[in-house]
């Protein structure tokens, strides 16, 4: 049986795939408007966001490497997708807070000038479990640090963690931003297929150019009106012939 990684045809990708997850993420305005969605905040403006982020702060610790890391005037936000379950979810939060706070706080700053921060895991199935072994089956998990005597008192540190379920997601809002990131994805098929069919039809253009200047029957600038190409492309085209000759 062969080993060998076939990568998913682009009409198949889906926003859960990395490659459709970074392609969509990487557009500012459509990465504001997903973040604006999930986290019920308003962004002011995002810094380019970087997409693999990756935090080592020293060398002997472990380093994270961060799906997509966003910043506007006074947050950042970290979103990850999570397409299979993994072990340890609370603590990876737990440790990727940290990563993020020591990365935004420099030496001699004071604590208050850490920014308010928010991890967002997007999360195909439902990572959380009662002690049946059961899911919770909620749509969306989000933590704060509250008093346990009293909930009423939050320790106001400024951070929150929001997991969101998909598997349960026509219980929530959640169902209508899947299926206009659907829709996206769907744009974004369409467009990867659009370029491929542009480019087939220039190589077969070029293809064309190359037998006809063989043929020496037509004139370069012919050849250029015929077949859709500029006549300096031809005129490449014409030197590489003879170069090759």
């Amino acid at each position: 049986m062969s080993n060998t990684y076939q990568p998913k045809p682009v009409d198949q990708l889906t926003f859960t795939d990395d490659g459709m997850f970074q392609a969509v993420m990487h557009d500012p305005t459509v990465c504001s408007k997903i973040v604006e969605h999930l986290l019920h905040i308003q962004v002011d403006h995002i810094d380019f966001p970087e997409l693999e982020k990756t935090i080592a702060p020293y060398y002997t610790s472990k380093g994270i490497r961060m799906d997509v890391y966003i910043k506007d005037s006074d947050r950042i936000i970290d979103v990850e997708m999570q397409t299979r379950s993994r072990k340890a979810l609370g603590k990876r939060t737990r440790y990727y807070q940290s990563m993020i706070d020591i990365d935004n706080l420099m030496k001699g700053d004071d604590y208050s000038m850490l920014k308010e921060s928010y991890i967002l895991f997007i999360c195909k199935n439902d990572p959380f479990k009662d002690e049946n072994d059961l899911h919770y089956g909620l749509p969306c998990y989000t933590f704060k640090t509250v008093c346990s005597e009293n909930t009423d008192v939050n320790l106001n540190d400024k951070t929150t963690k929001v997991v969101y379920n998909a598997s349960a997601y026509e219980k929530e809002e959640f169902r209508s931003l899947y299926l206009s990131m659907n829709l996206h994805d769907f744009d974004i098929r369409e467009e990867a297929k659009e370029e491929g069919i542009q480019q087939g039809a220039q190589q077969q253009a070029i293809q064309a150019a190359i037998n006809l200047l063989k043929m020496q029957v037509l004139s370069p600038e012919q050849i250029a009106q015929a077949q859709g190409l500029s006549l300096q492309k031809v005129l490449e085209l014409q030197e590489e012939i003879k170069v090759k000759a």
